[in-house]
């Protein structure tokens, strides 16, 4: 397509979209089929790019590629005898044999559940067991991991490694060599919208991960994700950094990107993180469109931006707040905002600041169409403008595609979740008078405080603002003067360069005094060399509430 084409933005009206958006959700779909063997009709369309381990050399796979290598996968698993409804372990680096194993579950209706190459022997031993899973698909690096675990593991019945033999291992080159290239359908038992299609863990910042059920409409429901808040078209090629085992592989790599045709690129292995050779790649491959966490960001600003010639038209961020230094930093070089969105393992995305509309940074924007988000009490009512309350999705009567089937096998997450018509995410926020939303933080993170009620987001957000916080995260404590019972304390990562002093204690505590309200400030600093975090990067603030009490 034209250059200018590629490059050009939507131009829509924001309520008259979300007015007259409306889902069509079939009875029966199979995103393997209706999706990758749609495109792969055009047998030159490309689909997916994987930059190798090296950072210089890249493997290209057309969607007819991935239609052809998913079909005779799909064959393997019918062979091992792997049907509709199992459950399998899928633990992968980012390379393209996970979109040739995952798009061959969805066509079979087996059900993937994809995991970090980071768990621990522990994490893939309660998986496996918590879901009954009875396979695992791995890489040679990690068989260890499994086999420590795998006599415990009762309905564990195949183990797959994908690049090398492995003794009483299944071999996945071998076994594709093996079998049929074509699939016969009459093998293949047809899906509905309803089938459950998907299993994620969440990463557990509060306790053993959860099972998130996802149906065969979830990727219907991204078709948003992509088109609206990602601003995809069938020309882009996009780049989420993101590992395959997180559902932000789901939201930035795979379903919404496939749906409208864009291409996805990915680097395969490439162990630390790598800025400069990130934004060479982006320049030589003439990545459009980009998404990271602002951990990356922060990353990426440090280096001269003036060298590369990227060609993208539009960027995103999400899950932590975002310094308003990396935001000028990147709009001077490449002339682009950098757009933050909301959304959750159990969810597509909900909420986006879209690039037809003004942006209001801070704030993770409005109601992606097809979903009313509310700020509710705990009844579901309503709340006006400015009053922070729950960040909940009104179920209606078309439940929305993208909404997980259920916490699978939890009835009591169950019951927190879904009530009084709606689906309840766990997250506060408040409404302006513009109708967007700013996030305040997880219901169990708020801090209550001498009668306030104060979010760790906004705190941690005004924290990150001063040059010498490179990391940090808020939570209450009790308040050493037995006067306030609880306050806020910060624990702070300093930016290279800086030490741990009162002075900068002091200068900091002002710094967010004038930033926030004057509540707010931390009246407790500690200074950390690390953050206990999940696998997934998520800061684990009940370790460091448990740490600030005893």
């Amino acid at each position: 397509m034209p250059e200018d084409i590629c490059r050009k933005k939507l131009d829509i009206d924001y309520e008259t979209l979300c007015k007259e958006f409306k889902w069509e959700i079939p009875e029966y779909y199979n995103f393997g089929f209706e999706v990758v063997d749609k495109w792969a009709e055009d047998r030159t369309k490309l689909a997916l790019v994987s930059i190798h381990s090296d950072g210089e050399k890249a493997s290209y796979d057309t969607f007819f590629d991935l239609k052809c290598l998913s079909d005779r996968f799909a064959n393997v698993l019918l062979d091992l005898g792997v049907k509709k409804g199992d459950r399998v372990l899928v633990m992968l680096e980012s390379v393209p044999e996970w979109y040739v194993v995952m798009i061959a579950m969805f066509k079979l209706g087996v059900i993937p559940m994809p995991g970090t190459v980071l768990l621990t022997s522990k994490d893939i031993k309660y998986r496996i067991n918590r879901a009954e899973a009875n396979m695992v698909i791995t890489d040679v690096a990690h068989v260890g991991r499994v086999d420590r675990i795998a006599d415990d593991c009762p309905t564990l019945r195949h183990k797959m490694v994908i690049d090398a033999p492995v003794l009483e291992w299944l071999y996945y080159r071998d076994l594709m060599d093996k079998t049929d290239s074509e699939l016969d359908m009459k093998r293949v038992e047809r899906t509905k919208t309803s089938d459950p299609m998907l299993l994620y863990f969440t990463s557990g910042t509060t306790g053993n991960p959860k099972m998130v059920l996802h149906t065969h409409s979830y990727p219907i429901g991204h078709y948003v994700t992509a088109r609206f808040a990602q601003s995809l078209t069938s020309c882009d090629l996009h780049w989420t950094v993101s590992e395959t085992g997180w559902a932000k592989a789901a939201w930035g790599k795979l379903f919404g990107q496939m749906i409208v045709g864009a291409a996805i690129i990915q680097w395969e292995t490439p162990g630390r993180f790598d800025p400069d050779g990130l934004l060479r790649a982006m320049e030589r491959h003439g990545v459009t469109s980009f998404c990271a966490p602002p951990t990356v960001y922060r990353l990426l600003i440090q280096q001269d931006l003036s060298r590369y010639n990227l060609h993208l038209r539009h960027c995103m961020s999400a899950g932590e707040p975002l310094n308003p230094e990396v935001i000028k930093v990147w709009k001077e070089t490449f002339g682009l905002d950098i757009y933050d969105f909301y959304g959750q393992t159990e969810t597509v995305c909900v909420l986006s600041n879209f690039p037809f509309m003004p942006i209001k940074y801070g704030s993770v924007g409005k109601p992606t169409p097809g979903h009313d988000v509310r700020i509710v009490d705990d009844e579901g009512n309503e709340l006006p403008p400015g009053v922070e309350g729950n960040i909940a999705l009104y179920l209606g009567d078309t439940r929305p595609p993208g909404l997980m089937k259920e916490y699978w096998k939890d009835e009591e997450a169950m019951k927190r979740a879904f009530h009084h018509g709606f689906y309840f995410t766990g997250d506060r926020a408040y409404r302006d008078e513009d109708g967007y939303f700013w996030f305040v933080g997880r219901d169990d993170d708020v801090i209550k405080s001498s009668g306030y009620r104060i979010g760790p987001f906004e705190v941690e957000s005004a924290l990150m603002e001063h040059p010498a916080v490179a990391e940090c995260a808020v939570v209450g404590a009790p308040d050493p003067d037995g006067i306030r019972g609880i306050v806020v304390k910060a624990y702070i990562i300093l930016a290279k360069g800086y030490e741990p002093s009162d002075e900068l204690t002091r200068e900091i505590q002002d710094h967010v005094k004038k930033t926030t309200a004057p509540y707010k400030y931390p009246r407790i600093v500690e200074y950390v060399k690390e953050l206990p975090k999940t696998i997934s990067g998520k800061i684990k603030r009940k370790q460091l509430r448990e740490s600030s009490s005893g």
